[in-house]
């Protein structure tokens, strides 16, 4: 059982040292959802999995965990039992975990959304350098992002859970294709 498992498995952790212990330790668990390096679904993963302890004050505690490999980890602290019971939060929690189990993505939507915003923040950053020649409206994001996902949807795929990133090439196509004048 999962339960039985993760009670106190931050005891068995390596170099590992928990300076805020809660009362009776030993009925907690230590659970990890995404790090400094995570891509899209882990950070989407995790907002989802925030959401739904959140109401569960007392038996859950955000964790933030510096880590010599991949700078800190993020997670909760999550009560397992309570006077020899399961507790609710650990029962949402497993619930999650048996989904994920199924599936790797817990909100369509949250993650979708997510790569959205990616690929908008990254068509802007590799604008700054596609764009120079252009004379760029003040919508040439959302409208480049649009003309590539109608004419160019291997531009706006997320091929590395970090958001689209097309090229600077795809992004003068886009341009010239939207008739922005050359500066």
């Amino acid at each position: 059982m999962i339960a039985e498992t993760l009670a106190g498995n931050w005891q068995h952790f390596d170099s590992f040292a928990w300076h805020d212990k809660p009362k009776h330790p030993e009925q907690w668990a230590i659970v990890y959802t995404h790090n400094r390096d995570s891509g899209l679904l882990d950070q989407s993963n995790a907002g989802v999995i925030a959401t739904a302890l959140a109401p569960f004050t007392d038996d859950v505690r955000a964790e933030h965990h510096g880590h010599w490999a991949c700078g800190w980890v993020d997670g909760f602290a999550i009560r397992v039992y309570r006077g020899g019971q399961l507790t609710k939060a650990f029962k949402v929690y497993q619930g999650l975990q048996e989904r994920l189990a199924d599936y790797c993505v817990l909100d369509e939507s949250d993650y979708s959304e997510r790569e959205t915003t990616a690929a908008l923040e990254n068509i802007a950053s590799e604008g700054r350098y596609a764009g120079q020649d252009y004379n760029l409206p003040e919508d040439w994001v959302t409208e480049t992002y649009r003309w590539l996902c109608d004419n160019n949807d291997t531009a706006v795929e997320n091929c590395d859970d970090q958001g689209a990133y097309p090229s600077e090439d795809e992004l003068r196509e886009a341009f010239d294709a939207l008739g922005y004048n050359k500066a």
